[in-house]
């Protein structure tokens, strides 16, 4: 026995040592932690239980035989943050540069499928160098596993993908259909090309921070939710993430203790909205102040920032917020919002998280890069996700609610539960200007008729009322009242019950 147990604490240190100690320093002096290091910093001290630690690859090809390191690669298992359970699987690029294998793959499989049973979110913590390629077609096969995975456990329990070094090639489709990817500056990339490769077929010369780092994914392409400092950073921040969301589609959020009264006035909101009715303000300032102890968690904030969208709580329940912002193309909805929008409502959807939308959108963005872009497609993708959402929904209009966009933004018409209007609100076809404009275009010679039509436009169409007289708007309300009134709308809303015709899927507008 006393034998056994030694061979096993030998096993479980050479393990634990990954690639070697001089790897490890290498991995250091990146600025980067190995995958151990990892898994403790996210998980609550002692809380990890390891999986599959002596797992070790079959390949005998190319002298692999030769070379057997137990875990393969991959540290798989679970723990929990902030006591709540938690999978997790940490990719180590010490051993074989983090590549994936048959039994790599195998291991993160294992846990998903374990994550799927118990209903548990998922986190991968990515850092591989690709497919492991003395095995060939079976490093290929493992990678499909993992993606038929995903795609069984997407809308059934959280998936989370932190980069946190390189993910090329097929690997970057695992973390693209996981519900959110985050990344860490100057030191992880994605792409599904390599710059060598980039170069050789299309002769352009681009560093591979330049096409697929942390700034490119959360800036350009939107491919990133979160670019972080350090992967200290990373997983702090990523625990406190962890904490809005709701451990699988059958549970509602966490709710966690706050001070923070519901009835709270915030007075500062009745003077929010300028005087000129083309004069941008900051729609982030409402969100906080609406939120408990004003903590709001902010998705993509440097993609697409005419449309903000993110997590706060109100009455320690998680919130998904939507709202348009003016300072940014003046709160127009375009391709980039929409499909931000659209797929940050569809996951708060799946998982029982009420939508709160804050609407300031004088219309969609025009333009021929828009129109040849798909604008009407991409436009429809944040419509249908508004229409079949059938989690609490309401809806505070501050200022411009024009045209489609207004239809679009969780209106009454697609099913809003509750939709409130300022005072300042103007909901309307589309501006008094254009409006007037159309209606009187024979009058356009004659500055003094247009402005005097333009005045009588706006008393009539530009405001919260017509829309109440027909009850799209269930209440006009002052601005330092919102947070009371959407923290005891979402109360009532909270046993709310509605379910869509049933159909194996819809079609999506993609």
């Amino acid at each position: 026995m006393h034998e056994i147990v030694e061979q096993l604490e030998e096993k479980r240190e050479k393990a634990h040592l990954g690639g070697g100690q001089k790897r490890i320093d290498t991995q250091h002096s990146k600025g980067k932690l190995t995958a151990r290091e990892r898994i403790e910093l996210l998980l609550d001290p002692g809380t990890f239980e390891e999986w599959d630690t002596f797992v070790e690859h079959r390949c005998t090809d190319f002298g692999m035989e030769q070379e057997h390191i137990p875990g393969d690669g991959v540290v798989t298992g679970y723990g929990t943050i902030n006591g709540r359970l938690i999978f997790v699987y940490s990719q180590d690029f010490t051993v074989f540069g983090g590549s994936l294998s048959e039994t790599h793959a195998e291991k993160i499989c294992k846990v998903m499928d374990q994550a799927m049973k118990v209903g548990a979110p998922i986190i991968g913590l990515n850092d591989s160098g690709g497919a492991r390629i003395q095995e060939g077609v079976a490093s290929l096969g493992g990678y499909a596993d993992v993606f038929q995975k995903n795609v069984m456990a997407s809308g059934v329990v959280p998936q989370i993908s932190m980069i946190m070094g390189p993910c090329a090639g097929g690997a970057v489709y695992s973390p693209a259909i996981t519900d959110f990817i985050f990344m860490v500056k100057d030191s992880s990339y994605m792409f599904v090309t390599g710059p060598e490769v980039v170069k050789t077929v299309t002769h352009e010369t681009v560093t591979a921070e330049e096409l697929g780092g942390a700034i490119t994914h959360s800036t350009k392409s939107g491919v990133s939710d979160l670019a972080f400092e350090s992967d200290v950073d990373a997983l702090v921040k990523l625990r406190r993430f962890v904490s809005y969301l709701p451990a699988n589609n059958q549970e509602k959020p966490p709710v966690w203790p706050t001070d923070d009264s519901a009835d709270r006035a915030e007075m500062s909101l009745n003077t929010l909205i300028p005087g000129d009715p083309n004069k941008p303000y900051d729609m982030k300032e409402l969100i906080t102040k609406v939120a408990d102890e004003g903590d709001f968690f902010e998705l993509q904030p440097d993609y697409a920032g005419n449309l903000v969208i993110g997590f706060i709580r109100i009455e320690g329940s998680t919130v998904g917020v939507v709202a348009n912002q003016p300072m940014v193309l003046a709160g127009c909805l375009d391709i980039d919002a929409s499909k931000k929008g659209a797929r940050f409502i569809r996951f708060c959807d799946a998982f029982n998280i009420p939508v709160l939308t804050l609407v300031d959108v004088p219309g969609f963005m025009p333009g021929t890069s828009q129109e040849y872009g798909g604008i009407i497609k991409h436009g429809a993708k944040l419509l249908y996700a508004y229409a079949e959402c059938t989690v609490p929904k309401v809806t505070v209009i501050t200022r411009k609610a024009y045209g489609g966009a207004y239809d679009v933004m969780s209106s009454k018409h697609l099913r809003g539960d509750v939709n409130f209007a300022w005072p300042t609100a103007e909901i309307a076809v589309m501006g008094p200007k254009g409006a007037v404009e159309i209606i009187f275009r024979k009058d356009i010679g004659d500055p003094e008729k247009i402005a005097a039509k333009e005045a009588e436009y706006r008393e009539k169409f530009a405001n919260p009322f017509i829309a109440g007289k027909r009850g799209f708007i269930d209440d006009v309300i002052k601005p330092h009242s919102t947070r009371k009134r959407v923290a005891r709308s979402l109360a009532m809303l909270r046993d709310k019950d509605v379910e869509n015709p049933w159909r194996k899927h819809g079609n999506i507008p993609l």
